[in-house]
């Protein structure tokens, strides 16, 4: 079960992987954490990307799926595993693509979890307003719009992406975590059931179902 998660900042990606990672016994591969493990193991991709952040440059594209493709050959990845953080532009989902192909692998689908970003900023005012202001520096209101504006720039384009790829499953990220997680539940089921081959869109609408693309 090869899965990727996408969705904005706060919208609860990190709590619906947790619950993967324990009902299914797959691995969340977070991408700071492989390149982090990739630097301090001294692996020969981990001293590229060690020398690239060294000059203050953000690590390229082909390294980071190069250290994503040396961690999925890990024993603890057979049964599967998460991607979250990557890819974030569609260049990387791109790479991604080629190399799993090149291993004989493919994606079973693409989890994008939908959230009300006035919702959101509301929630992180109301927290930082009811702590009196004793929260990280970055959470807050101003912070989340940034990254907020990031995701659309930068990530969104994925959705469309890895629906015209027949992989994507949209759900509502503002309904209750139980329900989120039995509509992962769902679409990974459904995908499951498609033919070889057989692209079509998982939408969402209450819960996962399928049409053809």
């Amino acid at each position: 079960m090869r899965i990727i998660l996408l969705g904005p900042p706060g919208a609860g990606k990190g709590t619906q992987a947790r619950r993967l990672v324990e009902r299914h016994g797959i691995v969340q591969l977070s991408t700071g954490d492989m390149l982090r493990a990739a630097v301090a193991a001294d692996t020969p991709v981990g001293r590229q990307a060690k020398d690239v952040m060294a000059r203050g440059q953000l690590v390229p594209d082909d390294v980071v799926v190069a250290i994503v493709a040396d961690r999925i050959e890990e024993p603890d990845c057979a049964h599967g595993f998460i991607l979250d953080g990557f890819p974030r532009t569609v260049g990387q989902a791109e790479a991604l693509e080629r190399m799993l192909r090149e291993k004989g692998l493919g994606l079973d689908v693409v989890i994008e979890l939908q959230v009300d970003e006035a919702a959101l900023i509301e929630r992180v005012e109301t927290r930082v307003a009811e702590s009196g202001g004793a929260v990280r520096a970055d959470d807050n209101a101003e912070a989340l719009h940034e990254r907020l504006e990031v995701y659309r720039t930068q990530t969104a384009p994925l959705v469309a992406y890895y629906r015209e790829a027949g992989r994507l499953a949209s759900i509502d990220g503002m309904r209750p975590v139980d329900e989120v997680s039995a509509a992962i539940d769902e679409a990974i089921t459904a995908s499951a059931a498609r033919p070889a081959g057989g692209d079509r869109n998982l939408r969402e609408s209450g819960h996962a179902d399928r049409r053809s693309a």
